[in-house]
């Protein structure tokens, strides 16, 4: 039995990790959240993922000491602190593309701890799914003014298929990006909706690069904005 400890399990990608372990054989899946983390920490297991540090680009900015210690401290203390046979650590593109902010330096720093070996870096662009609870497709979907260029580009990815995809790859190392094989503007994500959405920001790339052949086609995400605009219809 392969033993995988999940960290930031109740989180949005962490939690379709979880599932996505449950649904196969062999592996034994120990969710580790802010409540056991302490319980955790210092034992010996197979598989490490850490994907407990947080995806909040703005919050970084207004708070880089708490997101240094969030990010980087937290990835240090769970790498050095547990014994492994494998490290996985959830990144963001981010940590290429955006080293000219604080959110992109500290993911871009985490990653250097485990960046080595065997270990894995997998590096996500903006995702949908059950559980999506903010970002920018929830704020055109609650027409809330959008921070950035109506030409911004995002390679948007279902979050079981990142899971998915991850939790069957477990031979991979070095750094990997994972998501939709193309992108999408945030002005298409407008026009689909049919929403007078107030852009206003700076332009901003979150592609992935090298996608592998199998990676999925953005638009699938459109199924996702007309399912979630139909559940907010019918709470009106």
């Amino acid at each position: 039995m392969i033993t995988v400890a999940v960290f930031g399990a109740n989180g949005f990608v962490g939690k379709s990790v979880c599932s996505s372990l449950a649904s196969k054989e062999n592996f034994c899946v120990i969710p580790v959240t802010r409540d056991n983390n302490s319980v955790h920490i210092g034992k010996n297991y197979n598989i490490v993922i850490n994907a407990a540090a947080p995806a909040a680009r703005f919050w970084a900015k207004n708070n880089p000491e708490k997101d240094f210690v969030e990010t980087v401290q937290k990835t240090a203390d769970i790498f050095y602190g547990c014994t492994f046979d494998k490290f996985i650590q959830i990144s963001t593109v981010s940590a290429r593309c955006q080293l000219d902010t604080v959110y992109g330096r500290h993911k871009l720093a985490a990653e250097s701890i485990c960046n080595f070996g065997n270990h894995l870096v997998v590096r996500l662009s903006s995702m949908f799914g059950e559980g999506l609870k903010k970002g920018v497709l929830i704020d055109m979907l609650m027409g809330n003014k959008i921070f950035l260029d109506a030409e911004s580009r995002y390679s948007f990815c279902s979050v079981d298929f990142v899971a998915g995809y991850i939790t069957s790859n477990f031979d991979k190392t070095g750094v990997i990006e994972v998501g939709a094989s193309n992108a999408l503007r945030l002005k298409d994500i407008a026009e689909h909706l049919n929403a007078d959405v107030i852009f206003d920001g700076p332009f901003d790339v979150q592609e992935i690069e090298n996608p592998d052949i199998s990676f999925p086609d953005s638009r699938e995400v459109f199924k996702y904005l007309d399912s979630m605009k139909t559940k907010l219809n019918l709470l009106q």
